[in-house]
């Protein structure tokens, strides 16, 4: 009996490690989440059980209680259970939590770590978490507890210089925006980022006082920008806009100076 926790990466296939994609051809369970891509099913042996556990906001959701228990069962009955599960399953992706559960029943375990939407996304979308002389720290931050709340950690990172990026966010973006904007950083740049790293990736920039407004404008033409997201607030947002161009500029003046 065996557990593989897999990292599926960011959302597109092709951002799936090797090992990943190695220890899909040796499942004999997949159980997989809502943002895995599709494609990665193909990995799997024909005769490899493919289970659906995804749990989105606002659709049918396999909890948690649940899963934990379905874990156990298949690698009883069939020996190698995958879990495949979106970016990284050790951030925000409750991996430690199966793993755990599955070893008090004698079950193997093992780590594949994926790439994390959290840097990911930003970087598909052209924005550096650091970079020299703009930002040289991150935090992340989920946008809601097992509570329902804002994390406390949200109000600490709002009153660093560091870039904060918010995962599972967006129904909270006016929470948001309200506690940046209480500790001074209303005209801080903010971006969004919808569909990371997919070809139909969505990306709204403004400031902490115009996002609301900004998002609000994405959708005139459709379904405004919203979930699955990822925020990134800092000055490194800005930078797509020019702003890196300008610091640039700067230094290159004060060194002539």
């Amino acid at each position: 009996m065996k557990l593989t926790l897999v990292g599926a990466g960011p959302g597109d296939p092709d951002l799936i490690t090797v090992k990943g994609i190695r220890a899909l051809q040796q499942a004999d369970v997949v159980m997989y989440d809502a943002l895995v891509a599709p494609e990665l099913l193909d990995y799997c042996r024909p005769d490899a059980l493919k289970v659906y556990v995804g749990k989105r906001r606002g659709a049918y959701s396999c909890m948690q209680e649940d899963i934990n228990p379905l874990i156990v069962h298949y690698a009883q009955q069939y020996g190698h259970v995958v879990r495949l599960k979106g970016g990284d399953s050790f951030v925000f992706g409750r991996g430690f939590e199966e793993m755990e559960y599955a070893k008090q029943f004698g079950i193997e375990t093992e780590v594949i770590p994926g790439i994390s939407s959290s840097y990911a996304v930003p970087a598909s979308a052209g924005i550096p978490l650091t970079t020299r002389g703009v930002s040289e720290s991150f935090w992340v931050v989920t946008g809601t507890t097992k509570a329902g709340q804002l994390s406390a950690d949200l109000q600490l990172a709002a009153q660093s210089t560091a870039t904060v990026v918010i995962l599972m966010g967006m129904h909270k973006l006016a929470e948001i925006t309200s506690l940046f904007t209480q500790v001074g950083k209303s005209e801080t740049p903010i971006a969004i980022i919808q569909h990371g790293t997919l070809p139909d990736e969505r990306v709204v920039v403004g400031r902490v006082a115009t996002i609301l407004e900004k998002v609000e404008e994405s959708g005139r033409s459709g379904e405004p920008i919203g979930n699955p997201a990822v925020i990134v607030i800092g000055e490194v947002a800005g930078l797509p806009n020019g702003t890196y161009q300008q610091f640039i500029n700067a230094v290159t003046t004060q060194a002539e100076n």
